[in-house]
């Protein structure tokens, strides 16, 4: 901004600031007013919509499935996508970080006198980039799944009623806890039980079956499971079978 540009704005700031109100009363009158609307609507929504209370909680639970507050779901969703676990520090630090700082120096690589946000494309295209972001992870976090699921395909070759019996399988596996200590493809935690990506490739049905009927600590016996529900047991073992 040159000296002319200067002058010129002063000169008009001047003349507006001289038009205007003061600030107290009237711009404190209005923002008191409008805070007591925010809270009004806070309180009704308390009232009527009252507290979201979940089952009580169970520390022994291996099926539990952590879900952020809603304002984190966009941070959520980037985690759930980024699922290598040597990459994590990254999603959780580094791309919020970046974010803000590019956020923080936008007044510096966007020195536009211009007040008029139309009359600053950068300034726009960066402000609705990030609201379209964050908005689109936010949605597609509120959207996502149980991560207690597998994300894995039926191969090609199976029947269709194998490939029914793959997909009850891998509910049980879900439901079952499996992934906290097995992983079978992008999913589950590397440890301390051994991979399952391709079991099936390694074990034969009988002793898949063996296996979980009879484990070795500190895998949970599935003999209860056998008795108690024998489909969801065959349909564990015929997943694990199919996994080459």
């Amino acid at each position: 901004m040159n000296q002319a540009e200067k002058e010129a704005y002063l000169r008009e700031y001047s003349i507006l600031k001289n038009q205007g109100k003061p600030f107290f009363p009237y711009i404190v009158a209005k923002d008191a007013v409008m805070a007591v609307v925010v809270m009004a609507v806070i309180i009704f929504l308390s009232l009527y919509l009252g507290a979201e209370l979940g089952p009580k909680a169970d520390p022994t639970t291996t099926t539990y499935v952590p879900r952020p507050e809603w304002y984190f779901f966009f941070l959520f969703e980037v985690l759930r996508v980024v699922k290598p676990p040597a990459f994590t520090p990254f999603a959780t630090i580094g791309v919020p970080t970046i974010c803000m700082i590019l956020l923080f120096l936008l007044p510096f690589y966007d020195r536009s006198p211009e007040r008029r946000i139309e009359r600053r494309p950068v300034a726009l295209v960066s402000g609705i980039a990030v609201i379209l972001a964050i908005a689109y992870l936010t949605y597609e976090g509120a959207a996502a799944g149980s991560p207690n699921q597998v994300d894995m395909k039926a191969p090609s070759t199976l029947t269709a009623a194998q490939v029914k019996t793959f997909d009850a399988g891998k509910l049980v596996v879900g439901q079952s806890g499996c992934l906290a200590c097995h992983k079978l493809g992008e999913n589950g935690n590397d440890g301390p039980g051994p991979q399952l990506t391709h079991i099936g490739s390694k074990l034969r049905p009988a002793a898949i079956a063996q296996t979980l009927y009879n484990p070795t600590a500190p895998m949970p016996s599935f003999k209860g499971l056998a008795q108690q529900y024998p489909q969801k047991f065959n349909d564990l073992v015929g997943f694990l079978s199919e996994l080459q």
